[in-house]
């Protein structure tokens, strides 16, 4: 039975503007802020899919592999326009690589074993964290001169890895402000975080793909925890819109910005939250 036939079509059209609208959100921040646009797209995913009343044993899981597969382009799309500009060292980037890519690999795996409430408390913690950060972190704040010894930065690279690909986002969410900690340039930050977002994605929505083949309750149209619906909607948008977002960044001063949607973020969270214990 297609759960979609539960619907009228007026409420499916105004589902397909939401995730467009979506997509528009999440190509901007990513270019924008290097935060990856999965921070947005998980949530909107997740309350979407509690509303077309898909089981809770599978909705955060669908949610996080969709929005790592809408990455993959926004990512190649963010990267380019960022190096283009000068702010993506590859040098920076060989130094952390390896370690994501470890990192994402036993996300992926992680992933396969651990609840949707484990995923959705992930999310929701990480996000209320990152969140904080934005809201107070304080101009010039630091906690080294520079990136640890190649032991520490491996550490650094699988952290950002294994947690970005258990929350379904890309690597600027969680490398902009450790980068930023380590005295990294803003603008090379962003960019370095933008490129780690196709390192992360990419094995990372396979592994999601891989994990979720046969398992019962998902959405219609889906490949494994991949919903092809959401991504053939959001895609678009963010490779649309990720551009525009990387030269705004290099336009104006996104303080405020970055509090309001530390806000968004904070919303969110707690939301997940009071979901998880209600």
């Amino acid at each position: 039975m297609d759960i979609l036939s539960d619907y009228s079509t007026g409420w499916l059209i105004g589902l397909a503007l939401a995730l467009v609208a979506t997509g528009v959100i999440a190509g901007l921040l990513a270019g924008l802020l290097g935060v990856g646009g999965g921070i947005v797209i998980v949530p909107v995913l997740y309350h979407l899919f509690t509303l077309l009343g898909i089981d809770e044993a599978v909705r955060m899981h669908v949610a996080v592999g969709t929005s790592l597969a809408t990455i993959i382009p926004t990512s190649i799309i963010s990267s380019r326009a960022h190096f283009k500009k000068g702010s993506l060292h590859p040098d920076l980037l060989k130094k952390l690589v390896p370690g994501v890519i470890i990192g994402v690999i036993l996300g992926a795996i992680a992933s396969g074993y651990f609840s949707g409430t484990i995923l959705t408390a992930v999310f929701a913690t990480i996000a209320l964290l990152v969140a904080l950060n934005m809201a107070f972190k304080k101009d010039g704040f630091s906690v080294a001169d520079k990136l640890p010894g190649a032991a520490g930065t491996g550490f650094i690279g699988s952290f950002i890895g294994f947690i970005s690909t258990l929350m379904g986002i890309g690597g600027g969410t969680l490398s902009v402000p450790i980068l930023s900690a380590f005295k990294t340039p803003m603008h090379t930050a962003v960019g370095t975080g933008a490129a780690l977002g196709l390192v992360i994605s990419l094995p990372g929505a396979i592994g999601f793909l891989i994990n979720g083949i046969g398992v019962e309750a998902r959405p219609p149209l889906s490949l494994g925890y991949v919903n092809l619906i959401g991504l053939l909607l959001i895609i678009p948008a963010t490779m649309k819109m990720a551009p525009v977002g990387a030269r705004i960044a290099h336009a104006i001063n996104a303080k405020l910005l970055r509090q309001l949607f530390a806000l968004f973020l904070a919303i969110t969270s707690l939301r997940m939250f009071y979901g998880l214990f209600s």
